[in-house]
């Protein structure tokens, strides 16, 4: 009996343990079936997140043009390299999708991502022993070409999967780099692997920065359900929304003025390996920047390899020298004190006993008694401290350098602006800012306050964006036109200093004879800053210390551009002595403005020189080749057939263009093939990827020593031609 009351003891509460088990299990089951939540997570829409694949559709960033739509900056396709290393996904599949083999995948790609088999390894390993999905592979993993991606698919590795990105990419390397800037990932470092294929290219400098937010577009997405294999569900519930593509942005610059630019400062940095050098080409009639460039300079390609991120044209104020005595000699007309005819003693000029003497730059020397119109021919100082001192006044000489702008910004729609500094504290330093030492500037704002001397007295606004366009829509959504932002001299004023400044390039006494242009009338102004020590105490000294500049107006009569050259501390020593420091100013100058004005069709206004004959292209495509060599032999172009084909296709220069003698024509045969490249100039290489319709990609500057694409080699669509620049003297 005490057996069996036991025993029913221990049954009975069996069974209520067993039924209060099941009534807590019961109920939580009522309570999920009702609220449908577990720890306040919501289960349908858990399960709903588990069932939606969901993929981002990225937007490209908008692309950058010149003023006459050539691409600058663009999204260039490349891929990202993973490994499904999760043996889950190939179940129920046909073939394994996951990488079966580590030690055969790691050895095969190993060559054609240029890394070591042993890094390889270690990361799919490693990802299979923490339980990952996939793995990439770090940066040699990434920007893989069309090229790379195709050979490694031919291999047929199980696992090996791509993801389509973009990088920014830049087709004219060391081209307006300072203006264009660069935009890289913001990611860059990176290299675990990512769940999602998202990245953000980041304007850094120029336009990329400026226009950063306009550029950037919205990405879009596509979702729908999935079962467990990743296969869509009959009722997939798919979900679009298609990405927005950054604005396009097309700036003033012309890209055949920007590339004579880029080849002359080239050529005088080889030359004369100067610590910098600085220039900008202006429309006279628009504010338009129409080229502007910098040395040293970068290829925004390589962003890791810059040595100098400023934009020196407009960001690094410097003591202007003489090309500051055109805005002084026109706030003299203006004010009415000024007379071309009047006299005085050249040499040197005492303000009173206290005061440094100010002398004349050939020592003091001075020419005896000159009149003030040749006083500005030689670019005497003398003659200018009387006229702020004697004749203006200071007070009144400062408003006028307020007038022109020079204490501010002058707006330009570029990132970096600085602003020089007025110095008009002591007499001195008062007369000194009239012919630019003490006082800072840049050359921006020098060739703004110069617009109102080449356009009758109207200060234009200098700008480098066109216009903005929406590529989804088409629409223009900006579009800047000219701005006159302040007048501080009349027309008839900025007619007198024309003339002036022309009699400085054209007279035998002026210091700009060695700016004159064989076609064009030039008014223009010389000028030769000293460069202070970095202690402060006083300025270098030496022949070639200094920052020599020419700020040139053409032609005269009627001003179509304006041009800025400055190259600072030049190796002038010649084997005959020393050379002039205008010497590599004029290269740079005569050769991008005498060339520009042919190419923009101005009409030459010189005719006490002779005419340069122009050439007319003929028509030549469709003929055959025999006949075209025939044909250009009576004419005086350099002409380069590209391939062995019988008839010629296309010309780097339209039927009817007008060019220079002894320009140079490359003919495209219907069997094109690579030439050989060495000794090739950057521009000449460009006309040709244009030709050939491949992309091309430069590194360095100067001319072509090595060609990524063999001589002779026949051409194919997808083909990237990679070349290297070099300075002659390498």
């Amino acid at each position: 009996m005490k057996k069996n009351k036991q025993t029913n003891r221990v049954a009975g509460l069996l069974m209520v343990f067993f039924v209060g088990t099941f009534s807590i299990v019961a109920g939580r089951f009522l309570y999920l079936q009702i609220t449908g939540e577990v720890d306040g997570v919501s289960l349908v829409e858990w399960a709903e997140e588990k069932r939606t694949s969901s993929h981002q559709l990225d937007a490209e960033r908008g692309k950058i043009f010149d003023g006459n739509g050539m691409p600058l900056a663009y999204d260039r396709p490349t891929y990202r390299l993973y490994a499904v290393v999760n043996k889950a996904y190939s179940t129920n599949q046909e073939h394994p999708v996951h990488v079966e083999d580590p030690e055969k995948t790691a050895k095969k790609l190993a060559p054609l991502l240029d890394t070591d088999e042993s890094m390889l390894l270690s990361r799919i390993e490693e990802g299979i022993k923490k339980g990952k999905d996939q793995v990439e592979f770090g940066n040699a993993g990434k920007h893989l070409s069309q090229k790379t991606k195709d050979k490694i698919t031919d291999l047929n590795l199980p696992g090996i999967g791509f993801n389509k990105e973009s990088i920014r990419y830049y087709p004219n390397g060391v081209f307006a780099s300072h203006i264009i800037g660069f935009a890289r990932e913001t990611d860059d470092d990176m290299e675990e692997a990512r769940d999602d294929d998202s990245q953000t290219i980041k304007g850094i400098t120029g336009i990329e920065k400026e226009m950063d937010e306009l550029l950037t577009g919205k990405d879009g997405f596509v979702s729908y359900q999935r079962d467990k294999y990743n296969k869509k569900l009959l009722d997939p519930k798919e979900l679009i929304r298609k990405p927005k593509h950054g604005k396009d942005v097309y700036l003033t610059i012309d890209q055949k003025i920007q590339t004579l630019l880029e080849d002359a400062m080239a050529e005088v940095e080889t030359e004369y390996n100067p610590k910098r050098i600085t220039a900008i080409v202006m429309d006279a009639k628009t504010g338009e920047v129409i080229a502007m460039g910098n040395r040293p300079s970068y290829n925004p390609n390589e962003p890791e390899s810059v040595e100098n991120w400023y934009n020196d044209a407009i960001s690094i104020p410097f003591e202007p020298g003489s090309t500051m005595k055109m805005f002084t000699w026109a706030a003299a007309i203006e004010e009415g004190v000024y007379n071309g005819k009047d006299t005085y003693k050249s040499g040197s000029y005492r303000i009173n006993e206290r005061i440094i003497p100010i002398n004349d730059h050939n020592g003091g020397e001075g020419w005896g008694t000159i009149t003030y119109d040749e006083g500005f021919l030689r670019s005497s100082n003398v003659a200018t401290a009387k006229l702020v001192w004697e004749k203006l006044g200071p007070e009144a000489y400062l408003e006028y350098v307020k007038a022109f702008d020079f204490d501010k910004p002058t707006g330009i729609d570029l990132p970096g602006e600085n602003v020089g500094k007025i110095l008009y504290n002591w007499p001195r330093e008062k007369v000194t800012t009239g012919f630019g030492q003490g006082t800072t500037l840049t050359p921006i704002q020098q060739m703004k306050a110069a617009t109102a001397i080449a356009n009758g007295g109207k200060m234009l606004q200098p700008y480098v964006i066109k216009k903005i366009v929406d590529p989804n829509t088409g629409d223009i959504i900006q579009e800047n036109k000219p701005t006159v932002v302040g007048e501080p001299i009349s027309e008839k004023t900025s007619k007198q200093v024309l003339d002036l400044l022309g009699d400085a390039v054209s007279s035998k006494k002026g210091t700009g004879k060695i700016y004159e242009l064989s076609d064009y009338s030039v008014a223009g102004k010389t000028g030769t800053a000293q460069i202070p020590n970095e202690d402060g105490s006083g300025y270098l000294g030496g022949h070639g210390n200094h920052i020599y500049s020419f700020l040139g107006i053409a032609p005269k009569e009627d001003p179509q551009l304006i041009m800025y050259v400055s190259v600072k501390q030049p190796h002038l020593l010649t084997d005959d002595g020393m050379e002039s420091g205008s010497a590599p100013v004029s290269f740079i100058y005569k050769n991008v403005m005498e060339n520009s004005l042919h190419y923009l069709n101005i009409e030459p206004d010189k005719e006490e020189h002779e005419k340069i004959e122009m050439v007319k292209i003929p028509d030549v495509e469709g003929k055959r080749v025999t006949e075209v060599k025939k044909q250009f032999k009576e004419i005086p172009l350099r002409v380069t057939f590209i391939g062995e084909g019988k008839k010629v296709v296309a010309s780097s220069v339209k039927k009817g263009t007008e060019v220079l003698p002894n320009n140079e024509v490359i003919l495209l045969t219907d069997q094109p093939a690579m030439p050989d490249l060495t000794g090739w100039s950057m521009r000449s290489v460009l006309q040709l990827a244009d030709l050939l319709n491949i992309d091309v990609e430069m590194t360095g500057h100067g001319y072509v020593s090595s060609q990524s694409i063999k001589k002779d080699r026949e051409i194919k669509n997808n083909d990237t031609l990679k070349v290297k620049l070099r300075p002659p003297n390498e």
